[in-house]
């Protein structure tokens, strides 16, 4: 017990510096992709009320809400009227049914940041995790879903990751096949939910819990598995849906967002997938996953899901958007370090009364835009400050004692290759500020 009291809470993890500079550099390329399609900045609270929460997510996703209990004189109701943010796009809808008239329209906008679920933790899967989303609002064009994959692919090229497929699949398409199907409309939902599953459980399984949850008939749960998993179960899926109207218009939907998207994305790195559903209740439209090997789950996802905001009581507008699950996405990056994360000088004090001179240097230094750190622990030992340089992964060491003062001069000691040089002190920044733009 007393180990674990300095664990952070399961699900959740501390970050030091390497880790930490290592998502930034991540964020900071997926930004600047962002950008560049003309998504703007958007930040939103880390709690919602849990009204506006709920009901969004389906009967799983309810169910990992965290919920904050009410405060002061309510607080022994044991009742939650708060709850921390599930995902990006509920808080986006709130905003444009809020902002609607002060936002351009179509609104692009882009959001990074934590979110939390009441998950059970694993590998690639935490209880608070980072996301990053893309989405357009106010057009129901094919270029904006196409747009939206676009960016998340180019974000995972940005980043270091590219051997990945984007999985294709339409909510209408999934309609018009339970349709064809004949499973009622009221089982659609619990259905849809329980299919989501196929990634995670075998299809025996999956076909058990129709039958046992949801209700549908043996033969109805066992065909219906068996089409979506078969070899060729896409031939299947436009077969059966060729006498369905939502059928044929979801299938349309696939077809013209691989048309759009592939030349951009790669043909070889997008497919019509059957068995992909979103368990999410708000989707109404082509729905996607990105999956990568070496990666349980996806990496990214999204989808189209226009009447989300005329559910929260905005205006009726559609929308399409994606997310990257930035947690995963870093587990698959290479977990060297960085140059970048290089300290540029170290600088030692071996004289006490050098103190104000080394100040002085390490000011000019900084001001010069190099990163710079000072010996700051009591020994005087040149040995043990080289080697807290070299911890440091310093590019240069400077060492200025009673002998280099008298000489007039700062030695430069490259901790690469050991090789020492002197530099007059009026010289050192641009001296320095050479040599650490030739090494990085």
């Amino acid at each position: 017990m007393a180990s674990q009291q300095f664990e952070p809470p399961s699900g959740t993890r501390d970050f030091l510096a390497d880790a930490l500079r290592r998502r930034e550099r991540v964020f900071t390329r997926i930004r600047e992709v962002f950008a560049r399609y003309g998504f703007e900045p958007l930040q939103t609270p880390a709690f919602e009320r849990l009204e506006t929460l709920t009901g969004k997510y389906g009967d799983e996703g309810d169910k990992l809400i965290f919920k904050i209990l009410r405060r002061g004189e309510h607080e022994a109701t044991g009742e939650a009227d708060l709850a921390l943010r599930y995902d990006m796009t509920v808080p986006l809808a709130r905003v444009v049914a809020a902002y609607g008239s002060k936002l351009p329209t179509p609104y692009k906008r882009y959001a990074m940041g934590p979110v939390w679920r009441a998950d059970r933790p694993g590998k690639g899967r935490f209880r608070e995790f980072a996301q990053c989303d893309v989405d357009v609002v106010g057009s129901s064009s094919p270029l904006a879903d196409a747009e939206t994959v676009c960016a998340l692919s180019d974000a995972l090229d940005a980043v270091g990751v590219r051997d990945f497929t984007v999985l294709v699949n339409s909510r209408q398409a999934l309609s018009g096949l339970l349709e064809v199907y004949g499973v009622p409309s009221d089982l659609g939902g619990g259905v849809l939910i329980t299919l989501d599953k196929l990634d995670k459980l075998s299809p025996d399984k999956v076909a058990a819990e129709l039958v046992d949850t949801r209700s549908l008939t043996p033969g109805t749960a066992e065909k219906l598995v068996a089409d979506l998993t078969a070899f060729d179960a896409v031939e299947r899926m436009r077969s059966a849906l060729a006498g369905s109207e939502a059928g044929r218009a979801g299938l349309d939907e696939i077809d013209r967002l691989l048309d759009l998207a592939a030349p951009k994305v790669g043909k070889d790195r997008m497919a019509f997938t059957p068995r992909l559903v979103r368990g999410l209740d708000y989707y109404t439209g082509v729905i996607f996953e990105i999956v990568a090997e070496g990666m349980p789950g996806s990496i990214a996802s999204g989808g189209r899901y226009d009447h989300l905001i005329e559910a929260l009581g905005g205006p009726d507008v559609p929308a399409c958007g994606g997310s990257l699950g930035v947690e995963r996405i870093i587990g698959l990056l290479d977990q060297t370090a960085d140059d970048g994360d290089r300290t540029d000088v170290a600088v030692t004090l071996i004289a006490p009364d050098t103190a104000a001179e080394i100040m002085g240097f390490a000011a000019r230094l900084r001001d010069a835009g190099l990163r710079t750190e000072i010996y700051l622990a009591s020994s005087r030992k040149l040995a043990k400050q080289l080697k807290w340089a070299a911890d440091r992964k310093a590019r240069f060491a400077l060492i200025y004692g009673a002998a280099d003062r008298e000489a007039g001069v700062v030695t430069v000691r490259d901790m690469d290759t050991g090789e020492q040089s002197q530099v007059p002190p009026e010289e050192l920044v641009a001296h320095l500020t050479g040599r650490c733009a030739t090494s990085s």
